[in-house]
């Protein structure tokens, strides 16, 4: 699961938090062998980008094409990324159905216990990778030359800083 929602634009991490979610993504990659591999995509609802298989290489391709606001749909809703998840294993017939979270584990639409739930009891296993800081960082804003104009601000004007949300993270990983 790798989330491509607003706030993985942010550059507490290098070079953000999206660019070091794909880094971290093709280095687990490497590391596998005869594992089927699938991805979802999600911000305000999860996306099946592309269903388990065993061709790395098409996988690669999602994955290289992986950008934020990939999902039409603004927020950021982990319990759909979890549904979508629990979705794409449903024809599988493997033992063991394992998801790796790439996220900064904000969660906009809240009620993921549901979803958490549904993981436990289809025993899927979620681990999760946080990926932004404790301390957070702004949401930059860029232009068409790719400089940034700005920074996104919430509705009273201020600039919204997006910060790690360790605590939840480390409840999908508990309860899963």
């Amino acid at each position: 699961l790798v989330d491509t929602s607003l706030s993985m634009l942010a550059e507490d991490m290098t070079p953000s938090r999206i660019g070091k979610a794909k880094l971290e993504m093709k280095s687990f990659l490497r590391e596998l062998k005869g594992d089927r591999i699938g991805l979802v995509t999600f911000a305000g609802s999860g996306f099946i980008q592309s269903p388990l298989t065993l061709d790395y290489d098409a996988f690669l391709l999602f994955a290289n094409s992986i950008q934020v606001g990939y999902i039409p749909d603004a927020g950021t809703s982990l319990r759909g990324a979890i549904q979508a998840a629990i979705k794409g294993f449903q024809k599988s017939k493997q033992k063991t159905h394992v998801v790796i979270l790439l996220s900064d584990g904000e969660d906009l639409e809240g009620d993921v216990e549901p979803a958490i739930k549904a993981a436990r009891d289809s025993g899927v296993k979620i681990y999760t990778i946080g990926v932004g800081t404790k301390e957070g960082a702004p949401i930059p804003l860029r232009s068409e030359q790719g400089k940034v104009s700005g920074y996104k601000k919430d509705r009273a004007g201020e600039v919204v800083i997006t910060k790690l949300n360790e605590s939840l993270l480390n409840q999908i990983v508990r309860e899963t």
